[in-house]
């Protein structure tokens, strides 16, 4: 967008032509069921007023007026939901003699981060000697992203924070968000006047991050009807929820994508303005007090953009915070905003109103013209002082000497006497007049104690949870024919192969060779499950990081998404290989070979979910994947019996994931006593007096069985399955037990998961 724009005062706020062409009316939220235009009431003129409404008691009208309508009903994906305000939502709040707005305070928030500093022309790290123990260590310094930033946002308000790129914004949003460890970051971050307990803002608050983190193949619709089943409690009727989601739907501009996929690269779904409104709508479904959000606007459109703000500027006057980062927002952006803080290089160059802005830049100096987009204008001007040697600094001292001198913000009524509400006084009072704050059980207590950390029990989640990958996975059946394609692919090359294996010492040894291949072969196609958390990462973190579901909710639904899949595969590989190769067990047999081969499926998914959630790119989890494996099958006995290994290496035998089910089949083939592998004269094979004629084979036989004294002939049974288990020192454990450790390992597995979910999902800077 041009820096000039027509001739049209800035500070006017009067209605734009925009408006018309992007259906979102300025003078409340949503609309009613459809009525001619002559029996519309005129909208009423901006006044300093501003209803109390919240966003649930708004939803409430449009259940009742939904509820009382004359109209016949209509199915929730068509139906049009209604909000009417007895008075504009489009002014400052107001609090009444009861009730005082929030108010988030920041006050010289402080963060350094420690830098590596280089040796001049080389690429190795510079070192120090400390002159008083002579210990050498290594340069560092450390980089200040915040210094001294000072500033509150107020409930009925906009806070827009501006700047260029690696200004600070982004950081200033995770410092108030308290998604910076605290000990790294200084200053303080008061909520009415009272320091915020994390657990209480990850309740009362959301984050939208920058990134749109959805599942593809859900529709916006059921996008955020899963938001709302994890964020409303459970006392909330299922139809309550569904009414509050089409309302939302309303409200975000969404009702003609909202039975459209989102998508991704492989599918078509909505726009980028469209996945940005749903985005945000997934966070403020349960209405929260603070919103933060870091450049919801960029990579849109300047329409697009427009109406995500426009959408936060409803947000707001329903009785929210909203602090958003944004870059350069352009003429019609700017006049939806209602406090702006300027950043360069973590130093605050600007703080105050729209309209101060032409006044700063006078008395600085630097007046500014009057058709010009006054943001562009300011950043501009602090990106070419910051192109000087001493960069921004006049600016930021002026701006510290104007602050003194200059009130940026006035009541606009005086609350007198009277003693302001505690903070959780006045959650409690938020709640009791409607703000459907996630976790509130019991809104008639009006006590903060009913504000729970999770809104639901993790049953609920887990069902949730399931349903939602369910839904998103059935949608991508390709994964699942691709996979299947794989193992019988396998399984029929197994099969041709090892076709009828006869009872001989050498199809004994090719029997242990089918053995190794098939069982590792189930490790390896697990492989696939790899990148299904790290897609899901980011996701996970933000819908986790406040509170919208347990983690091990998550773990326990991963396993329960994962299983189904794993018994049809586990029972196609089995029917194609076990009958064809020539296995012995009969049904018996076969039902456990079915068994160890899904317990190996089970443990090698869960092993390969355990490496999603330690590393964090599928092209560094595909290698350990892979040379892991490799290790197990080394150790596995196959190569190398137990009782030959060496005794340093004998613990990676007992950790070695394949050893186990590569046992159980071999006990599985080999257990039955009765059954021979080697008679007479095939004790030869594989031996120099294999090559000599039967006819000398049985004199050789003969001599051997007259001097042991025992009667050996052509028919006499010299090596049995159970002896042939013993000589491969399979001895330890039962065929059972191997088929209950290799279950054991995968719950290990998940276990481990779900730790490393809990160490590694902090979702904090440090």
């Amino acid at each position: 967008m041009s820096r000039f724009v027509d001739k049209i005062s800035f500070f006017d706020r009067r209605a734009s032509p925009m408006e018309d062409a992007d259906g979102i009316p300025r003078s409340g939220l949503l609309v009613h069921h459809p009525r001619s235009p002559a029996a519309s009431p005129p909208a009423p003129p901006r006044t300093q007023g501003i209803s109390s409404s919240t966003l649930a008691q708004l939803f409430k009208r449009v259940s009742d007026t939904h509820s009382d309508s004359s109209s016949p009903p209509s199915s929730p994906s068509t139906s049009t939901f209604t909000l009417e305000l007895a008075t504009p939502m489009l002014q400052p709040f107001v609090g009444s003699a009861n009730q005082i707005p929030f108010v988030l305070s920041f006050t010289d928030l402080t963060y350094k981060v420690k830098v590596k500093r280089p040796k001049k022309g080389s690429c190795l790290p510079s070192f120090k000697r400390n002159p008083t123990d002579g210990a050498i260590t290594e340069f560092s310094s450390s980089k200040t992203l915040l210094d001294s930033i000072s500033g509150e946002a107020r409930e009925g308000e906009i806070l827009a924070v501006l700047g260029a790129s690696g200004s600070g914004k982004s950081t200033l949003i995770d410092a108030l968000a308290n998604r910076i460890v605290r000990e790294r970051l200084h200053g303080s971050v008061t909520l009415n006047g009272e320091h915020l307990d994390s657990q209480i803002l990850k309740v009362i608050s959301a984050y939208v991050m920058q990134d749109d983190l959805l599942y593809p193949m859900l529709t916006v619709e059921e996008t955020l009807m899963f938001s709302a089943e994890f964020r409303l409690p459970r006392t909330l009727s299922a139809d309550k929820k569904k009414a509050r989601v089409q309302a939302l739907i309303d409200q975000l501009g969404l009702r003609s994508a909202a039975n459209t996929i989102i998508g991704d690269e492989g599918h078509r779904g909505v726009s980028g303005g469209e996945r940005r409104r749903v985005s945000i709508g997934t966070d403020i479904i349960h209405d929260p007090i603070i919103l933060f959000l870091d450049e919801p606007t960029s990579g849109l459109d300047s329409t697009s953009a427009y109406m995500v703000v426009k959408v936060l500027q409803r947000i707001a006057h329903s009785g929210s915070i909203v602090i958003m980062s944004v870059h350069q927002p352009s003429y019609r952006i700017l006049s939806l905003l209602d406090r702006l803080l300027f950043l360069s290089r973590g130093k605050t160059v600007f703080y105050g109103p729209p309209s101060s802005l032409p006044i700063f830049f006078t008395e600085f100096g630097s007046p500014m013209p009057d058709n010009e987009n006054p943001t562009e204008f300011a950043l501009d001007l602090i990106r070419e002082l910051e192109d000087t040697p001493a960069g921004a600094r006049e600016l930021v001292e002026f701006n510290k000497s104007w602050q003194k001198r200059t009130i940026t913000y006035k009541p606009t009524i005086a609350y007198g006497e009277k003693q302001p509400l505690s903070l959780k006084e006045a959650i409690a009072a938020s709640i009791s007049r409607g703000k459907l704050v996630s976790g509130a059980t019991d809104v008639s207590t009006g006590s903060a104690s009913s504000v729970q950390k999770f809104a639901n029990p993790w049953w609920i989640e887990m069902g949730v949870l399931t349903k939602r990958s369910f839904t998103n996975t059935k949608r991508q059946p390709e994964l699942f024919i691709i996979r299947l394609g794989a193992v019988l692919v396998t399984g029929f090359i197994l099969a041709t192969i090892f076709w009828r294996l006869d009872n001989s010492p050498k199809g004994v040894q090719e029997r242990l060779g089918f053995f190794a291949i098939a069982m590792s072969t189930m490790f390896y196609t697990c492989a696939d499950a790899l990148p299904i958390f790290l897609q899901e990462r980011y996701i996970f973190m933000r819908e986790t990081a406040y509170n919208a579901y347990r983690r091990s909710s998550y773990v326990i639904s991963n396993a329960i998404v994962g299983f189904p899949p794993l018994v049809f595969l586990s029972f196609a590989f089995a029917l194609t290989t076990f009958f064809a190769v020539g296995l012995a067990g009969g049904v018996s047999g076969f039902m456990f070979f079915v068994a160890i081969v899904l317990a190996s499926f089970w443990a090698g998914s869960g092993f390969v979910t355990f490496l999603s959630g330690v590393v964090t790119h599928v092209m560094l989890g595909y290698p350990v994947v892979v040379s892991t494996l490799a290790y197990f099958l080394l150790f596995s006995g196959f190569f190398i019996t137990r009782d030959r290994i060496p005794k340093y290496w004998l613990w990676f035998h007992y950790l070695s994931l394949v050893k186990y089910p590569y046992e159980a089949v071999m006990q599985n083939e080999f257990s039955d006593p009765n059954k021979c592998f080697v008679r007479g004269v095939q004790m030869f094979d594989n031996t120099p007096l294999g090559a000599l004629p039967e006819v000398l084979k049985l004199k050789v036989l003969k001599a051997i069985g007259s001097s042991i004294g025992v009667n050996l002939n052509a028919d006499t049974c010299i090596t049995t399955g159970t002896d042939f288990i013993q000589q491969q020192a399979v001895t330890d454990l039962t065929k059972w037990d191997c088929l209950w450790i290799t279950i054991a390992w995968g719950f290990l597995f998940r276990i481990l998961f779900y730790i490393c979910l809990l160490l590694g999902s902090k979702n904090k800077r440090r």
